[in-house]
């Protein structure tokens, strides 16, 4: 799982050239080549009453995305990077998952989406789509304003979210790889209320210690790696609980698995991961389930 190659999908008001320094760490981790996509939003450009193809402007919002990327490509191999570009009018969804298959990325790197939640609901979020057409982690990135305990180092205190799914749990193996940039990790288990509901002191204390257990055996693993690792138990909604998890640990990424849910039980039940990825102050790495 070593990251060697990296696509930073940006439409430049969500994501500048500062995101990429502070993915710079990665080079620890062996990551050689950056590759830099942009999509153009077919409506920008496509067939209009009264006007059709407006192929002129595609032209000059490919030219000025290019312009953009060799400037950030010159300062790349001054330091000894790789660099390839991908500009494109289409889908972002199906540009990305192209460009990943024909690139063999490690890792994707995209910005939070801007819909809102009634275009999610009835089109999908851009996150979920993303993750369930490629075979790669997707590392949602965040503003560092928006993340108090921002280091411009995101892998350095990584909370990791398990409900003890199998994508969850890849994801302890995927940061064990990113040792070298990782300081410490933190494992959170949000235990669901109901388990503990009507139940007695001795019997709630026995979840908690019983959970907690398990995530030692977990933290067991970063510790052979030389790690360190904390454990945590919390109760209640997970989406809120990770998020102030995430806070109470000062974490500067929350790493999860991504959902296994189908795309419409997704829409009508909602999705952790997702909601996460989308509107946590935290940048969120999102870990894909393995593919048969």
């Amino acid at each position: 799982m070593k990251i060697q190659k990296l696509m930073f999908v940006t439409k430049f008001e969500d994501l500048g050239y500062d995101a990429i320094q502070s993915l710079l760490s990665l080079r620890k981790a062996s990551l050689e080549h950056i590759i830099f996509m942009n999509v153009i939003e077919r409506e920008k450009v496509a067939m209009q009453r009264g006007v059709g193809y407006q192929k002129d402007e595609a032209v000059r919002m490919k030219e000025t995305a290019n312009i953009r990327f060799i400037d950030w490509a010159e300062r790349l191999f001054e330091q000894g990077l790789e660099v390839g570009v991908y500009i494109q009018v289409g889908s972002l969804v199906a540009e990305v998952a192209k460009a990943v298959q024909k690139e063999d990325a490690d890792l994707v790197v995209i910005g939070r989406t801007n819909k809102t939640a009634l275009e999610q609901f009835y089109s999908g979020s851009t996150v979920t789509e993303i993750i369930r057409r490629v075979s790669v982690p997707v590392l949602v990135y965040k503003p560092v304003s928006d993340n108090p305990f921002a280091t411009g180092q995101p892998f350095e205190r990584p909370l990791l979210a398990t409900d003890w799914s199998a994508a969850s749990l890849r994801g302890i193996d995927y940061l064990i790889n990113l040792k070298g940039l990782i300081e410490e990790v933190e494992i959170v288990h949000v235990a669901d209320p109901k388990d503990i509901e009507g139940s007695s002191a001795m019997q709630a204390q026995k979840i908690r210690k019983d959970t907690k257990s398990r995530l030692e055996g977990l933290c067991a693993r970063f510790q052979e790696a030389g790690i360190t690792a904390r454990s945590h138990v919390y109760v209640g909604d997970p989406e809120a609980e990770i998020e102030k998890a995430a806070k109470d640990c000062q974490a500067t990424l929350v790493v999860l698995g991504s959902s296994s849910k189908n795309l419409w039980m997704e829409r009508w039940v909602g999705s952790t991961p997702r909601a996460i990825a989308e509107e946590s102050a935290f940048p969120t790495l999102l870990i894909p389930p393995a593919r048969k």
